[in-house]
């Protein structure tokens, strides 16, 4: 009888011994939560004026965020209106008649065009030569060559005036004063949008989540200067072993466990595909002839959630 007993317990002992080790974990999948961001930058490079935001405030679209100081765009803005002025006066000097104080007034106002002209001829092929052999930046040879070209039309426009003040107008010429006025209107209007983009505002709500630069220091072309995340756009990202992909196929929906709010929330699956970095492959086991890549695979919540930030881990646990 007690050998009987013995036996049976030690069956059920073995048994026990051989589910415990035979049967399947649990797979548990450890991911991230990410969120849209959005990098405010100017196309103008500068000096960063003001900042009116820092880390944690929520800025609305269209709201003034940084300005950038450009003193060269300024100084540009200036030299075109002066241009424009005389394109005005060429104009008004066509339509009115030419008198003797004109004539010896437009040869003044020439003469100090060429003289200005050679100085910034001069001052290019100085930058021009630095910037070739490396001492100067190619933002100051190009500067130096707008400067050239704005000396040269001012030259050219002045010239023009003072023989037009000497023969007279035509009608060609009246066309040709006209055409001209319209272009510096052009060139000044294309300078005030740029003058303009050195106030960035920002183009989606969102709360700042980095501030990369501080007042008083230069800002490249192009650079992020703040960083907007949107919380209301977050997912769910994991990187899944394609043997595993058959529990994501897209439209189909998950529960997944967010440790930091304690809470499960549901997710669907809206993307799917496969990680370019031959780090991702992974040996089957031996005796097999393939490797196994990673796929990426993001997740949207079903419903807003409004306490999800990202860097926040979710798991999620497939079946036995």
């Amino acid at each position: 009888m007690k050998r009987g007993v013995i036996i049976l317990v030690a069956v059920l002992v073995v048994g026990f011994l051989l589910w415990f080790s035979l049967r399947s974990e649990p797979v548990v999948l450890q991911g991230q939560i990410e969120a849209q961001q959005y990098m405010l930058s100017s196309k103008i490079p500068g000096r960063l004026a003001e900042v009116h935001v820092q880390r944690g405030d929520k800025v609305k679209k269209d709201q003034l965020v940084f300005r950038i100081d450009s003193p060269e765009l300024e100084s540009k803005l200036t030299q075109v209106a002066a241009i424009d002025r005389m394109a005005l006066s060429l104009v008004q000097a066509i339509e009115g008649g030419t008198r003797e104080e004109r004539v010896a007034a437009t040869k003044s106002e020439w003469e100090k065009a060429k003289a200005a002209q050679a100085l910034a001829q001069k001052s290019w092929e100085r930058v021009k030569s630095l910037a070739d052999e490396g001492l100067v930046s190619a933002q100051s040879r190009d500067e130096a060559w707008t400067m050239l070209q704005v000396a040269d039309r001012t030259e050219e426009t002045a010239h023009e005036i003072h023989k037009l003040a000497l023969a007279g107008a035509r009608d060609e010429t009246r066309d040709a004063t006209k055409a001209s006025q319209e272009a510096t209107e052009s060139l000044m209007a294309e300078v005030r949008n740029l003058l303009e983009d050195t106030r960035v505002f920002a183009h989606h709500e969102g709360v700042v989540s980095d501030v990369m630069l501080q007042p008083g220091e230069l800002v490249p072309q192009g650079f992020p200067v703040v960083m907007l995340v949107d919380f209301e756009q977050s997912w769910a990202l994991f990187n899944v072993r394609e043997d595993l992909l058959q529990h994501f196929v897209e439209g189909t929906e998950v529960s997944l466990h967010v440790p930091a709010l304690k809470k499960d929330i549901a997710f669907t699956v809206v993307y799917r595909a496969a990680m370019g970095d031959y780090a991702t492959w992974r040996a089957t086991a031996p005796g097999q002839d393939f490797d196994m890549r990673t796929f990426e695979v993001e997740l949207r919540p079903v419903a807003p959630e409004p306490e999800l930030r990202p860097g926040m881990s979710v798991l999620l646990t497939l079946g036995s």
